[in-house]
């Protein structure tokens, strides 16, 4: 472990104990355990996953025990990976891609879960990118939006500490004007941080909040400002409006702002992850995507079926309660955990 991440591990074992789980609550007391800070990314990402997994694992073996591989088993595969949230175009290809000069021979359950991984690996390889921040637009600017309960709030503090890590200057925006909660969460953050927080009075215009964060921001020659924003549902059309109009009054104070747009999505929601892109693509003009509480659902698949639809940009992902759990996405290892394989058995593979 370098220099470099051991201070980074102590800023995250500050900032957050058990932070996922109470996310919108209060600001998390207890530092991990030391063990526990330092299992690798692999580690947390598989354990996250691992109620996705199992339930793919589970479903596998009893679909291929036993049977030699014909029309029917593939249909029930095809079922198993519907009830994941993969979606109808990543279940009815991996399908293809198991039966094809396959069929009518004895597969086992591992060869199929190899197959698996590649096929998620190639939807999500090409939407694997990291969130680039642009040095010479400074500062940049980056607008979290999201439903009630995603976890936006947190994602801004743990984006916030990684920077705060590189030695960057960061300001974060508390736009939740509606939620004291939230406006005391992130100032507790950037005291923590040495990140100055730009806020109103309860129930200011989030939309004037935005434009004052960012003169404020330009003051403080910030590298980055992270403006917070209140969760909102997207069938609510005064509430998409409101986002609309924070995005036109950004412009404003900055021409090219916002320079990202992070839609926060909540893994546990499943199939209604999709139905908020679409809807905050529109309204926001969403760059890139942060999905958090993969831990919490055996539908992580919703992930690939996102990524086929919308081929928006997956920058982070969330998969535990601390700091350390969100980190930026990578296909072969989100594939590889949802397939329940092991780490060290990831050899390139020329073809399945």
């Amino acid at each position: 472990m370098t220099n470099d991440d051991g201070k980074k591990r102590g800023m995250f074992s500050r900032l957050f104990g058990k932070g996922d789980a109470a996310q919108e609550e209060a600001p998390a007391q207890a530092a991990a355990p030391e063990e526990e800070e330092k299992r690798s990314w692999w580690s947390r990402l598989s354990g996250g996953l691992s109620r996705t997994s199992q339930a793919i694992t589970q479903g596998v073996a009893d679909v291929f025990t036993k049977r030699k591989l014909d029309a029917l088993t593939l249909e029930e595969l095809e079922d198993v990976l519907l009830r994941a949230d993969l979606g109808v175009g990543a279940a009815t290809r991996i399908a293809e891609a198991i039966g094809k000069a396959r069929y009518e021979r004895d597969i086992g359950s591992e060869e199929v879960r190899e197959i698996l991984a590649h096929e998620v690996e190639r939807a999500l390889a090409p939407v694997a990118a990291p969130l680039v921040i642009d040095e010479s637009k400074k500062p940049f600017i980056i607008l979290v939006v999201g439903v009630n309960g995603s976890g936006k709030t947190t994602t801004i503090a743990k984006l916030a500490a990684k920077w705060r890590g590189e030695n960057k200057k960061v300001v974060l925006a508390a736009g939740d004007t509606f939620r004291a909660a939230a406006v005391e969460q992130l100032k507790v953050w950037g005291d923590r941080l040495g990140a100055e927080v730009v806020s109103g009075a309860e129930g200011a215009d989030a939309a004037s909040l935005a434009f004052d964060a960012i003169r404020r921001a330009k003051e403080q020659d910030a590298d980055i400002l992270l403006m917070d924003t209140a969760g909102r549902l997207q069938n609510r059309a005064e509430l998409m409006a409101e986002l609309e109009k924070i995005v036109r009054v950004m412009k404003k104070a900055e021409p090219e702002a916002p320079h990202a747009v992070l839609l926060v999505l909540d893994a546990t929601v499943g199939q209604n992850a999709m139905q908020q892109v679409d809807v905050f693509e529109r309204v926001a003009g969403v760059t890139g995507l942060v999905m958090t509480k993969l831990d919490g659902t055996a539908r992580g698949g919703i992930l690939v079926a996102i990524a086929e639809t919308y081929g928006l940009p997956i920058h982070f992902i969330g998969v535990g309660e601390g700091a350390e759990d969100l980190e930026p996405f990578a296909a072969r290892d989100f594939a590889r955990a949802i397939a329940g394989l092991e780490e060290e058995a990831a050899a390139e593979r020329e073809d399945i």
